[in-house]
């Protein structure tokens, strides 16, 4: 009898094992339903050291499960020393190490991969392993549970429905899930209502406010308006971790050839930023069909759509209110404000739908306000952590 080829996983080293790590999600979900592959360049982005701002304030090591000489399943395991800087609400602490970036072509393969990671996570002095996180919770965040068939977008991770049966069979249990939500985009989108129409930005009560769009001048300007009220909205949120100067910086490079001023909205009281929200192009729309790494007719079919910005789809990715406003109606009314402004640029912008993701399952305020217009996520993903 033919004994089962032996699991061997080896921390990766060098640009060609980085190579197979970044690939591997397109080589094991590849024909399986609802996957869709990111681009290869947009994931070097996210996990390459040379490239990834995690690693100003991080470590971390990624490792390949082979069989028969063939990657079947990865992990990653980082610890951020930003982490030290949080607050307690965010339930993190200086020994709280992250895995991310799982994949496994099949459940047998999870529990030593997360084991690997736990190993190298405790090696450090590490108590706790919270994740999946990659690299920690301003990217990839989360098994998806729920979801698969839903429309795939942007710096959104995918996964079989297997993955999260096997990570609780590895002992990790569930400490948070995170949902989204799909809009419809418009002027005369129910979600354009949320607030009522007679509460309009520089009218009435609202005159002290004014409303403006990204100023292509001065980018980075706007870029640091957006960390510094994102950094202070969600400071004593569970898992919070704060977006830094070159992480925000580095994003803003990365989707800027796609970034409209449309894209961007500030609200102003009095001239000071009171509440901003960033949508990026969901880059599934012009790239889904090309595959992970398109051949050089792919590149050229990219770079026409992104010309003619030919996305139908949309996701905020960033939204914050100032802290000089929380606790009042204001500071209420402004996400709502946010949203609809979005909403109305419809005509503006050739987006169908918009997508509201990572909606932490405890944040009820927010969800009341999305669910008065959705009310289900179409989508679920879900951390796990174990004690070391």
């Amino acid at each position: 009898m033919t004994q089962p080829a032996r699991l061997v996983i080896t921390p990766v080293n060098g640009f060609r094992q980085l190579s197979d790590f970044i690939r591997l999600p397109r080589r094991l979900y590849a024909g399986m339903a609802g996957y869709m592959p990111p681009l290869d360049m947009e994931q070097r982005a996210l996990l390459d050291p040379k490239h990834s701002g995690f690693y100003s304030h991080g470590e971390g090591q990624y490792f390949l499960a082979m069989r028969d000489g063939r990657p079947v399943g990865r992990v990653s395991a980082q610890v951020d020393r930003l982490i030290e800087k949080t607050s307690p609400a965010t339930g993190l602490t200086p020994t709280t190490g992250f895995f991310g970036a799982l994949d496994a072509v099949d459940p047998s393969v999870v529990k030593p991969l997360l084991d690997t990671a736990a190993a190298w996570l405790k090696s450090r002095g590490m108590t706790k392993m919270l994740g999946p996180w990659t690299l920690n919770s301003n990217g990839e965040y989360g098994i998806m549970i729920e979801g698969q068939q839903a429309l795939p977008m942007v710096m959104m991770p995918w996964h079989p429905p297997y993955l999260g049966a096997a990570v609780e069979a590895a002992d990790l249990g569930k400490t948070m899930d995170v949902l989204s939500y799909q809009m419809e985009m418009g002027p005369e989108a129910e979600a354009a209502h949320i607030v009522p129409r007679t509460l309009q930005v520089g009218e009435g009560r609202l005159g002290a406010l004014s409303v403006r769009k990204l100023d292509p001048r001065n980018v980075e300007r706007d870029g640091e308006i957006l960390r510094s009220l994102y950094n202070g909205t969600w400071q004593d949120t569970w898992g919070f971790i704060p977006y830094t100067h070159e992480e925000m910086a580095g994003m803003i490079r990365d989707i800027r050839p796609i970034l409209k001023a449309e894209h961007f909205v500030l609200v102003e009281q009095e001239g000071a930023p009171a509440g901003v929200a960033l949508v990026v192009p969901n880059v599934f729309d012009v790239a889904g069909d090309l595959g992970g790494a398109p051949s050089l007719l792919g590149w050229g079919k990219l770079g026409v759509r992104l010309l003619r910005h030919e996305f139908h789809s949309a996701r905020v990715i960033l939204l914050g209110v100032s802290r000089k406003l929380a606790g009042t109606a204001l500071g209420a009314l402004l996400p709502a404000l946010l949203i609809r402004e979005l909403m109305n640029r419809g005509h503006e912008l050739p987006y169908r739908q918009i997508e509201l993701g990572w909606v932490l399952e405890t944040n009820l305020p927010m969800r009341r306000l999305i669910e008065r217009i959705v009310p289900e996520p179409c989508k679920r993903h879900r951390v796990y952590s174990r004690e070391l």
